[in-house]
């Protein structure tokens, strides 16, 4: 994925194959998602399961630019279509970004919690993101297509936080999924990113990683990786609407 000043691209009709391809490859034998956001805990979080280390020509100066231009790119999103889609008046959380998980005095704090080595989340009570970086790195040495979902899914429970509690799905993660989908091939409809060849099997692959029963997942705290791809496929192609239908 790279940003754009144009080139105005259609929703991607290639996710319908990559949950084709998800439910071939056998993500679907995940356990399917059951609990609501009572079992949440005081951070909304997303974790995966990949413990490999970057390879030896790791593009740490990629890395970074992918890392902020995700998170610029999902809140303009946010802020240019907010007044279209919803009332009162978008407000973008507080990005704290990038945190070393293995030294837990440096980690963020969300009400009594710290944040969890290999973990992404939203803080509600703080209104901010943040993304463990070995977790990231290890996702982006998969493909770039990593940072741009993880950092779309967290930004979505921080859209979550700013709206109603009856437009919140009981479950609220495959919402966020939903909304990360919409913002990412939104933002390839408004034209400031550019969808690039192998980015829907990027896609499918992050998914089947952070799906539920992994060790880094309690089961029915996100869904199945086929829910999620599916969820995540319903906003990109249907836009921001169809997360509350």
């Amino acid at each position: 994925m790279r940003q754009t000043a144009g080139n105005r691209s259609r929703r991607c009709a290639a996710l319908a194959g990559a949950l084709a391809l998800a439910a071939l490859t056998g993500a679907c034998e995940f356990q399917p998602a059951a609990a609501g956001p009572g079992a949440r805990p005081a951070a909304q979080s997303t974790r995966a399961a990949s413990r490999a280390p970057a390879p030896a020509a790791f593009d740490e100066r990629g890395f970074l630019e992918d890392v902020r231009t995700a998170e610029t790119l999902t809140d303009d999103f946010w802020r240019r279509h907010w007044n279209r889609l919803f009332t009162g008046e978008y407000s973008s959380p507080r990005v704290v970004g990038l945190y070393d998980g293995r030294d837990p005095a440096s980690a963020p704090v969300c009400g009594r919690e710290r944040f969890e080595p290999d973990n992404a989340a939203y803080c509600p009570s703080g209104d901010f993101v943040a993304w463990d970086a070995h977790l990231m790195r290890s996702g982006y040495a998969r493909g770039d297509a990593w940072v741009y979902l993880v950092i779309s899914h967290e930004w979505g429970h921080a859209v979550q936080n700013r709206l109603r509690r009856g437009l919140v799905s009981p479950a609220a993660e495959l919402q966020a999924d939903c909304l990360a989908g919409a913002a990412l091939y939104g933002s390839s409809d408004d034209g400031t990113l550019r969808l690039e060849d192998g980015d829907e099997q990027e896609l499918v692959d992050a998914f089947a990683v952070i799906g539920d029963r992994t060790p880094w997942t309690r089961p029915g705290d996100h869904g199945s990786a086929v829910q999620r791809l599916r969820a995540f496929a319903r906003g990109g192609e249907n836009g921001v609407r169809a997360c509350f239908t």
